[in-house]
């Protein structure tokens, strides 16, 4: 058995001993199967919430009233929910109330796919009710029972099918990509911010061009913020390699790049994103658009843009293009940034108070024109960045330093 399955093995021990029900569920069971990446292991259980934190000495209350406990192992935390079935939902997102019950065949029937809906039990046996194995086998992504109803329990399960595509690089079966394109429009209850979770996992997949088409197919796209009308620009994102970005501000400065909204700015509010990472994805963009136009990297260049932006806008120019030299590219950045004499203000061996001393002026524009042109200077080799020669260069350039800066 996996490591991760036997570091929670005694959660279901203590479970069992004290005569409930207990079994791995969900995620961890399909990657198990699919032989990928252990993630956080899930564990269902006949114990009701209170009987749970009875049993755990450390227990975390995220949703009781949901039937889910955090228990804490070894400081690890794991998410022990109670057996239960749903009653009608609200909003095509969440339940009005549940049932707790003692049958582990009922609550698996609740969940979304067919390969999200395997237990396994604590000796390492599958238990599975609704042929996942099956689908796993042959890579169908296929939801649990009419795919109508499940999408109309929680509209988001379409955004996660198409995920499931680019990550498990799965097809939707027939039933399900029908009823996603009937449903699409669902997703219009679903908050932006759930959106946002699902797309950034969907373009990190290895198989993301196939989520996108499907996106466009499904019809999927016209219910995302601010891609309505936008199926020539979504087409264009299926030549760009997503699977080497390395961050969010990469992947949004792309998907900006490539959506060409009228305002960057009110494209990525509408995706309730946060502001410092909107102002991160329109530096990128400034710098990149420089690329573009045949703008090279320069000392003056690279110390405006800071490493993080420069490292960013070229790994996104050199992805449009072939992606052959990317490395080269790269490393040619990180040499020319390490080679500056200062690579921030907070480098250079004066203040805009010894300035001021210096020039013998009163405070005013003028200190920041002068803090800027020293930074030009130091980074062009024609001074050095010590605090006498700082002085003496600022001295030599005092007749007409206002006029000339």
């Amino acid at each position: 058995m996996n490591s991760s399955f036997i570091e929670a093995k005694p959660i279901l021990e203590k479970l069992i001993s004290s005569g409930y029900q207990a079994f791995y569920v969900g995620g961890s069971v399909r990657d198990l199967l699919l032989e990928r990446e252990i993630g956080d292991v899930d564990i269902a259980t006949s114990a009701k919430p209170n009987e749970i934190k009875k049993l755990f000495r450390k227990t975390i209350d995220v949703g009781a009233e949901h039937g889910t406990i955090i228990v804490l192992h070894n400081e690890t935390p794991y998410e022990v929910t109670t057996f239960r079935t749903e009653t009608e939902y609200e909003d095509f997102r969440r339940p009005k109330s549940v049932s707790f019950i003692s049958s582990l065949k009922e609550d698996l029937k609740r969940r979304d796919f067919t390969i999200n809906a395997m237990a396994m039990d604590i000796d390492g046996e599958i238990i599975d009710y609704f042929n996942g194995k099956e689908d796993l086998y042959n890579k169908h992504i296929q939801t649990v029972g009419k795919a109508s109803e499940r999408f109309t329990e929680d509209a988001l399960r379409m955004l996660r099918a198409v995920r499931f595509v680019s990550q498990l690089s799965f097809s939707l079966s027939f039933t399900t990509q029908i009823a996603i394109r009937d449903h699409a429009h669902l997703l219009e209850s679903i908050s932006t911010e759930r959106k946002v979770i699902e797309i950034e996992k969907l373009l990190s997949g290895n198989s993301f061009q196939e989520a996108v088409k499907l996106l466009l197919e499904c019809e999927v796209y016209s219910f995302l913020p601010g891609l309505v009308h936008k199926q020539d620009e979504l087409n264009n994102l299926l030549v760009f390699d997503f699977t080497l970005i390395t961050n969010r501000e990469e992947l949004w400065t792309t998907i900006s790049y490539f959506i060409k909204p009228i305002s960057v700015e009110a494209f990525l509010r509408s995706w309730k994103l946060p502001v410092k990472l909107i102002k991160a994805v329109e530096k990128n963009l400034n710098y990149l658009q420089l690329l573009l136009n045949g703008q090279t990297w320069t000392k003056l260049l690279i110390y405006e843009a800071g490493i993080d932006a420069a490292l960013s806008a070229e790994r996104i120019y050199s992805l449009l293009g072939d992606g052959g030299t990317l490395e080269v590219n790269l490393n040619t950045v990180k040499s020319l940034y390490k080679s500056l004499p200062i690579k921030d203000k907070k480098d250079l061996n004066i203040t805009g108070k010894e300035i001021i001393e210096v020039m013998k002026k009163q405070p005013g524009p003028w200190v920041t024109k002068a803090i800027n042109a020293i930074e030009i200077a130091i980074l062009m080799d024609e001074l050095e960045n010590n605090r006498v020669a700082i002085k003496e260069w600022l001295l030599s350039c005092n007749q007409n330093f206002e006029q000339s800066y």
